[in-house]
């Protein structure tokens, strides 16, 4: 399958993407890169200095808004990409009414509290939608220990181990890797696997 065909197979997709920082800026710009057709991304933070490790945001960007950014960023890369970008703190009665006109959903927080209440707020909501989530990225190194596992609908990408502390951050190459999964995955949802 050439490239134009899969843009094609894309351009007409949709997915939603709770968070804006290391791996949701870097998904969005994956995903983007690929032709999905359509982005709607959420974060209610700003850009700090101590983001840039990380996320796919520049110096001129600190004191902004992530989502506001990260869609002008999308919006260099690929203008035909649509990027509804909205800068507020995802609840479950906002997930509902952002996201469901997604194919698919990711979770893309750095806080276990957020992750789990969009992974029940969309399990609930809708149980055969499917969700890309990552868990286990901070640190370095430990390459074969990263994957992928399906529950259903349900996609967790990452060690499931290695929680970010002050003695293992997250870093640009560990998580960078888990979002590139992460978009793969999605890919996989949207086109089916490549046999």
């Amino acid at each position: 399958m050439e490239f134009g065909q899969i843009k094609s197979g894309l351009k007409n997709k949709c997915v939603c993407i709770g968070g804006c920082g290391g791996l949701g800026s870097n998904i969005a710009v994956a995903l983007a890169r690929t032709g999905v057709g359509k982005l709607i991304v959420a974060d209610f933070d700003r850009i700090d200095q101590g983001n840039l490790n990380r996320q796919y945001f520049f110096t001129d960007q600190i004191g902004a808004y992530k989502a506001a950014a990260l869609k002008e960023n999308i919006n260099r890369i690929d203008p035909f990409v649509e990027v509804e970008a909205h800068v507020i703190l995802l609840t479950p009665k906002n997930i509902i009414e952002l996201f469901n006109t997604g194919d698919v959903i990711v979770e893309a927080f750095d806080k276990a509290e957020m992750k789990e209440m969009i992974a029940e707020t969309v399990l609930s909501e809708w149980p055969a939608k499917p969700l890309v989530c990552g868990v286990g990225l901070a640190g370095w190194g430990g390459n074969d220990l990263i994957k992928v596992e399906r529950h259903d609908n349900l996609y967790i990408v990452g060690d499931n181990v290695s929680e970010t502390s002050d003695e293992d951050p997250p870093l640009a190459p560990r998580v960078g890797v888990v979002a590139n999964m992460m978009a793969n995955v999605v890919l996989e949802i949207l086109l089916g696997k490549d046999k």
